[in-house]
């Protein structure tokens, strides 16, 4: 009995010191408590999981202290972070593509959007004869901000039509109430953008939709495959400077991916400030419906997707060549990975 309860005692003492190295892995020095992250359009659901992970306090659980700047467009928010005046980037994943076609080197390490969330809509009134693509040459497109997703997707959509960026004027108009003035008084012919404001123009009848990634199936459509969408990304330089802050900020996005799996439209509405509604709640929960399925699960990159993002910019931009592009080092999946085991998302 008694070799019985050493041998029991031992083995417990061994599981535990097994678990210790995690155990202080999680609770590691961070290199940066202070994080200022710039997002283009924070009030879009593109970006929801960073502001659950906001607003319920798990980046301060982590022993993070965020500073969030919202830009007009992921484009203006991109350049926060080029330029030094901010540490991360809330942006679209497509962005680490860019850059590195420009030689400068950044990686996405939590993902929070597994598809882009993005419609292509022209006005019903401005463009009520509306039959093609070919009909949009000439025409004012609304995107988020120039050099944006919004501006990447309509890109595409042209190209697919057979018309090129040049043939089109590109106007910034954000992602809240100014998108909705701008289509509605009649300043732009089309709009490219996120949710709520495409469903609400959808759903007072002020656009005909002509391309749809909102859901996994319209992105398949579109795109060919899975599409990563929003993420946090950084420098590879700041990546590798600051691996602790870089866990914390993964876990706090992952555990709000978490929350957000099993929340109601209620706890929504609770949770993100007012000023995001537009002014309609029973329109906004209709947009969260829409978009639901296309917010990510554990924050992982899926492991197709960084291709299906290169063949889509490629296809456009002749500026970023296939081959010349390391996929490996647009992103990286360990920090999420931690992130997903801590928290089982």
């Amino acid at each position: 009995m008694l070799y019985r309860r050493t041998l029991v005692s031992a083995s417990a003492i061994a599981a535990a010191t097994i678990g210790l190295p995690r155990v202080f892995a999680q609770q590691a020095k961070l290199e940066k408590t202070k994080v200022s992250i710039a997002v283009g359009g924070k009030a879009a659901f593109y970006y929801l999981p960073l502001t659950i992970s906001e607003q319920l306090g798990y980046f301060k659980a982590e022993g993070l202290d965020v500073e969030i700047s919202d830009f007009a467009g992921g484009a203006r928010a991109l350049q926060a972070v080029v330029g030094g005046s901010a540490d991360v980037c809330s942006g679209a994943y497509e962005h680490t593509i860019n850059l590195q076609a420009k030689n400068q080197f950044f990686q996405a390490f939590v993902l929070q959007g597994r598809a882009p969330q993005i419609a292509v809509g022209v006005s019903t009134k401005n463009m009520a004869g509306y039959t093609g693509i070919p009909d949009l040459k000439g025409k004012k497109i609304g995107v988020s901000a120039p050099g944006s997703s919004t501006n990447m997707v309509a890109n595409l959509v042209l190209s697919r039509g057979g018309l090129k960026a040049s043939d089109v004027s590109y106007i910034g108009v954000g992602v809240a109430a100014g998108a909705l003035t701008a289509l509605r008084s009649g300043q732009i012919d089309a709009i490219s953008n996120t949710d709520p404001v495409m469903t609400m123009l959808e759903q007072k009848g002020d656009v005909k939709i002509i391309s749809d990634t909102r859901t996994l199936k319209g992105t398949q459509q579109v795109f060919g495959g899975t599409m990563p969408a929003a993420c946090l990304y950084a420098s590879s330089e700041f990546i590798q400077k600051n691996p602790n802050t870089c866990q914390a900020l993964a876990n706090a996005i992952v555990h709000g991916l978490k929350w957000l799996q099993t929340a109601g439209p209620g706890d929504i509405i609770k949770t993100v400030p007012e000023t995001y509604l537009l002014g309609d709640r029973a329109l906004y929960l209709a947009s969260f419906d829409k978009v639901r399925e296309s917010i990510a699960i554990d924050g992982l990159v899926p492991v197709d997707g960084p291709k299906t993002a290169l063949t889509a910019i490629a296809s456009f931009d002749t500026t970023v060549k296939a081959d010349k592009i390391d996929l490996a080092k647009t992103y990286t999946n360990d920090f999420a990975r931690r992130a997903k085991d801590r928290f089982k998302a």
